[in-house]
């Protein structure tokens, strides 16, 4: 199924990307409200993919530092397919932006899948919504799309 995805802008299109979020992060995964929405959310880059009818199923963040976040999926839309469109136009965005790199705050059990893929730990191990993370960074030029799935 082909996707559509749209930079948009948090000021006037937070609305799906909120709902998402809410659906995934603070549903499914009981993150707090109050860790999944942040300050962070009014200066970053926010992306929207939609399906074929124009319903937002997916949502990404890009922080001014550089933090890729906040990736959501709608259960229904889960595949390798929309992880992959998105990252990929998430990647040309930080690109086109001037970012040489970008990092995840990654679940420890996920670091070395990503550690094959090119990303390296940078940091120390830090708890975030109750859950151990590690920081990861990898060249903008040589991040695999593959590994990724929901990403908060």
């Amino acid at each position: 199924m082909p996707y559509r995805i749209h930079q948009v802008d948090w000021g006037s299109q937070d609305s799906p990307i909120r709902q998402i979020r809410e659906r995934v992060f603070v549903f499914e995964l009981n993150i707090p409200k109050s860790v999944e929405f942040d300050e962070r959310d009014n200066n970053a880059l926010h992306f929207v993919a939609y399906d074929e009818n124009g319903t937002p199923v997916a949502t990404a963040r890009l922080c001014q530092d550089g933090l890729l976040g906040r990736l959501a999926v709608l259960p229904d839309h889960r595949n390798p397919s929309i992880y992959t469109e998105i990252l990929k136009y998430v990647l040309i965005n930080a690109s086109n932006c001037g970012f040489k790199s970008i990092c995840i705050n990654c679940v420890l059990d996920e670091v070395e899948r990503f550690k094959q893929k090119g990303f390296s730990p940078c940091g120390c191990v830090f708890m975030e919504a109750g859950i151990p993370r590690q920081r990861l960074e990898c060249p903008v030029s040589r991040c695999d799309s593959s590994p990724f799935t929901m990403v908060h």
